[in-house]
């Protein structure tokens, strides 16, 4: 009888639960039998392995063979289980030293012929080996890169089942044969779901190419402008709302243009999230930039906040974390789908229950909206000839319920473009880098403020920390108070505008927030005006 075990990775959601491959032969009918709750794609490796064990020139074992995954209670699926499986094969066999294998952590999918494929979720799978204590993995040659962002790992890459023989048994490694130059390689298919990365606007870097959208080619839109600023600075969600044409998708367009680079562990977590999703581009293993997702307004609840068969899959919300969620026709989307959003805007997650089991997956993202008045867009405009009655404007815009605009920090009413604007006349605005280079500084010194603190940017804080730490000038904030009295605002909606007037401090230079930087907040969260200046640089009070 031959014993052997060796470890590989089941991904649930964004994170990873370490199984132990165990494998045993015992004399009898020549049999395979696959154990331990395996999904169908996972009991279908039992046919691959076999073919790919043969085809690399090794002998299958004419015994009773049963392979066992442990836990036996936690669901597995997916194909990456197969080099594990050959390798348990490999042991039980005496082809390998079962002690070779004991403390290896093996993920990838085999083809017939002994290819070692790639399989998405890597980094989270590493990262998930490391946390248990593992320290050396295999991985298919293509994902070895996304493997090595893991501190503290030796990490192998292999191309064929024969090379891992090889490298087990000190053996000199077979060299395989590479891909032809200027053909597409058929081994990074398992990679990326297919249209992912082009239509949902999560290509990388897709505001740092040549040509990218740039803030000084949108004409006018001074207050506009302003709260895309402190939107980035801060990290607070947005209202954009006005009649078509006068440049709210455009505006939220470049909003991703002046967010600074993500951090090292923020690029960490994104590219965990991408690269369970599907969307990790090969040859792209880190997500430097913040995702930008804007998915189209017939998407279901499910498709934003995650689902699907079995073990729920990252939504949008998800796909857009540390960056940006835009829904463009805001109204349009169901009342559903947009009433999910609101325990992730304050949580920084969602947790999403099924009958297959309970996920959490992160979803901590910077929500843009944008809106027409009414259903025609015309309501705002004088003598526009908007014919849609009243309970139909009020219905219309009922859809984006109170309780998810208290969520929004930031509410901007966007104005037609004038001529002069339009032609130019009143100068061509400030370009995406001036406006992100005073981003980086606020964001630098919000995070100095916020260094021994669980937080980042200005919109995490929780409201008591703003009411007893983080305090405003004396009398600055009498102007709040006066709303509140009026009700134009909640106790949610104060630490909302306190928030944002830290942004403002921290754009302007303020050692804390002022009686202008709080009136700018007000004006920004309830959009009622306030006789504050539009700010035109770094240095000026807002």
């Amino acid at each position: 009888m031959g014993f052997a075990r060796t470890c590989s990775v089941a991904l649930l959601g964004v994170e990873g639960v370490v199984v132990e491959v165990q494998a045993d032969l015992e004399p009898g009918v020549a049999a395979f039998t696959l154990v331990g709750l395996p999904d169908k794609s996972l009991s279908e490796s039992r046919d691959r392995v076999r073919a790919a064990i043969v085809n690399s020139g090794a002998e299958w074992p004419q015994k009773k063979l049963t392979v066992g995954l442990s836990p036996a209670s936690v669901p597995k699926g997916g194909s990456g289980f197969d080099l594990a499986v050959a390798a348990a094969v490999f042991g039980a066999a005496e082809r390998i030293d079962p002690r070779a294998i004991a403390d290896l952590v093996l993920i990838g999918e085999l083809g017939l012929d002994g290819r070692v494929r790639p399989v998405r979720g890597i980094l989270p799978a590493v990262l998930a080996a490391a946390d248990a204590g593992y320290r050396q993995v295999v991985v298919p040659e293509q994902t070895a890169g996304e493997a090595a962002l893991v501190p503290g790992v030796s990490v192998l890459g292999v191309r064929s089942l024969r090379q891992l023989i090889a490298v087990l048994t000190d053996e000199p490694v077979p060299q395989e044969e590479p891909t032809e130059e200027g053909r597409p390689d058929a081994m990074l298919a398992g990679l990326l779901v297919p249209g992912a990365g082009i239509g949902t606007g999560l290509a990388p870097d897709p505001t740092g190419s040549a040509g990218g959208p740039d803030l000084a080619d949108v004409a006018g839109q001074h207050r506009a402008r302003r709260a895309l600023e402190v939107a980035a600075a801060g990290s607070h969600h947005l209202l954009l709302s006005g009649p078509p044409g006068a440049g709210k998708t455009m505006l939220a367009e470049r909003l991703p243009g002046i967010l600074p680079p993500l951090t090292r562990q923020e690029s960490l977590e994104v590219t965990a999230v991408h690269s369970v999703a599907g969307i990790l581009p090969p040859g792209e293993p880190l997500v430097r930039r913040a995702p930008y997702c804007a998915p189209h307004h017939s998407a279901t609840m499910q498709s934003l906040v995650g689902g699907g068969n079995g073990l729920p899959r990252p939504g949008a919300v998800s796909l857009a974390h540390r960056g940006i969620l835009f829904l463009d026709e805001a109204p349009e989307f169901s009342g559903k789908a947009l009433d999910a959003l609101r325990q992730p805007l304050e949580s920084g997650h969602v947790v999403i229950a099924r009958a297959a089991g309970v996920v959490r997956l992160p979803a901590r993202f910077l929500l843009a909206l944008a809106a027409n008045p009414c259903p025609c867009g015309r309501h705002t405009l004088h003598g526009a000839g908007c014919e849609c009655p009243a309970a139909l404007v009020r219905r219309y815009q009922a859809r984006l319920s109170g309780p998810l605009l208290d969520r929004v920090d930031l509410r901007v009413d966007v104005e037609p473009v004038t001529r002069a604007d339009l032609l130019g006349q009143g100068g061509r605005g400030e370009t995406s880098a001036v406006v992100a280079a005073r981003v980086r500084e606020a964001r630098a010194r919000a995070a100095a403020r916020l260094a021994d603190t669980p937080w980042g940017v200005n919109s995490e804080i929780p409201g008591h920390e703003l009411r007893t730490r983080y305090l405003a000038a004396p009398g600055a904030l009498a102007a709040a108070e006066r709303d509140i009295e009026r009700g134009l605002l909640t106790a949610r909606g104060v630490d909302r505008v306190l928030r944002v007037a830290w942004t403002v401090a921290d754009l302007a230079g303020h050692d804390r927030p002022d009686s202008q930087d709080i009136a700018l907040a007000l004006e920004l969260r309830t959009g009622v005006t306030r006789g504050v200046p539009v700010p035109v640089g770094a240095g000026e009070h807002a």
